[in-house]
């Protein structure tokens, strides 16, 4: 993540670099002198489509190369409440191992729930729940009915408005 060549007064320099496991997502502080050997490993980030759910995988397709590839519940995470049919991901592979997956900002997500607005609360910034075809619930502005496709930021969950 970042990294600081150092060289204290009568000591020899070393490296002191801030890490992050790419599997456990955990950052650490190591110190790396002179004499040691780092290695290298091959990364590579690759796009892919969600195509479908079966139990506990999730399949994607390579849009280029039509590419089908099989990721568990683990890996993907909670992810998983972002992941419409065709929607965009990035994979990461490590020594061709995928290891991670990105989502983009923000998704497409349609609404298969959610109750009817009562007239009248439109004083305030009023909200009510809404469940999205993937299981999400999202807090949405009384106006949003059902079948109504809302864009959803992947960072926090939140509603960011009508696709």
């Amino acid at each position: 993540m970042e990294s600081h060549h150092r060289t204290p007064g009568n000591l020899r320099a070393f490296v002191q670099a801030k890490l992050r496991n790419l599997r456990t997502q955990r950052s650490s502080d190591v110190r790396f002198t002179a004499t040691e050997n780092v290695v290298v490993l091959t990364t590579d980030r690759q796009n892919y489509e969600f195509s479908y759910q079966d139990r506990d995988m999730y399949s994607f397709i390579n849009p280029e190369t039509y590419e089908s590839i099989e990721l568990t519940e683990e890996l993907v995470g909670k992810n998983k409440n972002y992941l419409a049919p065709n929607g965009e991901i990035e994979i990461l592979y490590v020594d061709g191992v995928p290891v991670d997956i990105t989502l983009p900002a923000s998704v497409n997500l349609k609404v298969t729930e959610s109750a009817a607005g009562i007239k009248g609360d439109t004083a305030s910034n009023v909200q009510k729940p809404a469940t999205m075809e993937t299981g999400l619930v999202v807090q949405v502005p009384l106006f949003i009915k059902e079948g109504e496709l809302l864009k959803i930021s992947t960072q926090d969950g939140s509603y960011m408005g009508r696709a």
